[in-house]
């Protein structure tokens, strides 16, 4: 048994929004066992003095791509397997750096990889594994350019393929099926358009009601749920009346979409930063010319959508989306959050909604007994200043997973 004290912080109450200050984080192995402000006398304890420091639940990022080393698409699909793996280490290991203790892979990552984080074979955040998306042929996971000839997709056996390519309700049950038998922790599908693939405008909706209907059912006989990419409000609600439980993206809502996800309990995940990092970067990083096009007609109605969402009472998850050489803006998605919602929601997002939404309720996203002891150390206040956790990692002087330190800032 190991013990690991956390001494006299200020440890932040995500739920009331406030500092507990001076207090003690008492860990045992993997789980918080205690949190006080009354004196600590462990004497064989690792005893780690964080006094004016914040301390707070580690970062859950609800929708990244961690294979995606590339920001296009449809290359990243075409590289040999193991370079595709291999490029994802220092991504995972970046983001573990900048806080994100957890991250829900939105097409890609498998339990393979998981595993590996999980057995500490490679550094990384915990990954909720979606496997390979499910996406129409012509859909959001369709990546093959158009031509007179479309070519069978061999994208199920390409590891740096986020997507395969199915239609028809017995072989989407199917692709449930597989997915789930391979380890997705949830299922991810294409529901609408989306900017990065060369041949569905935005404003398509994708899979028919059957489809998306039959997905949910075997998701839930499966006790797991669906997550949808989808932009427009039709796309939206469409997908949600069929059952759908988070919808990713979801910049192009309407007040009518988003008072069918307050009805049906759906959470939404917005990933806004990825729209500026396409915008300013996509094009150097090698994002194609008609996906770039595209960017502009989701980027400013990303942020208005916060909006509507906040006022239809839609618990919004924290998104990257980030892709390639662009992963590095990570933490921007807060500094975009908190300019709308405010500090504290924020940082809700990334912590004790996203733990929700990755069914972890209780044991991620908060700093409490029973809890994985997923904790992060910052120099500076949050509540105060986003920028805290808005950089590369800078301001935080320790991140545990599981416990265990893996990240401790050297100062001087």
């Amino acid at each position: 048994m190991t013990i690991t004290v956390l001494k006299g912080g200020n440890v932040l109450d995500l739920e009331r929004g406030v500092l507990l200050e001076h207090h003690h984080v008492v860990i045992e192995d993997e789980r918080i066992v205690e949190v006080t402000d009354r004196p600590i006398d462990l004497p064989n304890a690792n005893v780690v003095n964080v006094r004016g420091k914040t301390v707070m639940p580690g970062f859950i990022d609800c929708h990244v791509h961690v294979l995606a080393s590339n920001a296009n698409l449809g290359a990243n699909a075409m590289q040999p397997n193991i370079l595709a793996a291999i490029r994802s280490l220092p991504i995972l290991d970046a983001m573990l750096s900048r806080g994100f203790t957890s991250v829900r892979d939105a097409g890609g990552a498998d339990w393979s990889l998981m595993q590996a984080v999980e057995t500490g074979l490679v550094r990384g955040p915990r990954i909720f594994p979606s496997g390979k998306a499910l996406s129409q042929t012509g859909g959001h996971g369709d990546f093959r350019p158009r031509g007179d000839l479309l070519e069978p997709c061999s994208c199920c056996f390409r590891t740096g393929a986020i997507a395969r390519v199915v239609d028809g309700v017995d072989a989407v049950r199917l692709a449930v099926r597989e997915e789930i038998q391979k380890g997705a922790t949830q299922i991810k599908i294409m529901a609408s358009g989306g900017v990065a693939s060369p041949t569905d405008p935005i404003n398509n909706t994708q899979y028919s009601e059957d489809e998306i209907s039959a997905i949910v059912a075997e998701a839930q006989a499966a006790n797991t749920y669906v997550m949808a990419h989808a932009y427009t409000g039709r796309a939206i609600a469409r997908a949600v009346r069929c059952g759908v439980r988070t919808i990713e993206h979801g910049n192009l809502v309407d007040e009518a979409a988003a008072r069918v996800m307050r009805e049906f309990g759906a959470f939404v995940v917005p990933t806004l930063v990825t729209y500026d990092a396409l915008a300013t970067h996509g094009a150097q990083f090698g994002l194609p010319p008609d996906s770039v096009a595209k960017v502009a007609s989701v980027q400013q109605k990303g942020r208005e959508s916060l909006e509507i969402y906040a006022k239809a009472g839609v618990q919004m998850g924290f998104g990257s989306d980030l892709l390639g050489e662009m992963h590095a803006f990570q933490t921007g998605e807060f500094r975009i959050r908190a300019e709308v919602l405010g500090n504290l929601e924020a940082l809700r997002s990334a912590t004790s909604v996203a733990a929700d939404i990755v069914n972890m309720k209780g044991e991620l996203g908060v700093i409490a007994a029973g809890a994985f002891a997923d904790v992060v150390v910052l120099d500076g206040n949050p509540l105060d200043d986003i920028g805290v956790v808005a950089g590369e990692g800078e301001r935080i002087d320790y991140v545990l997973q599981r416990g265990k330190i893996v990240k401790a800032r050297v100062e001087g």
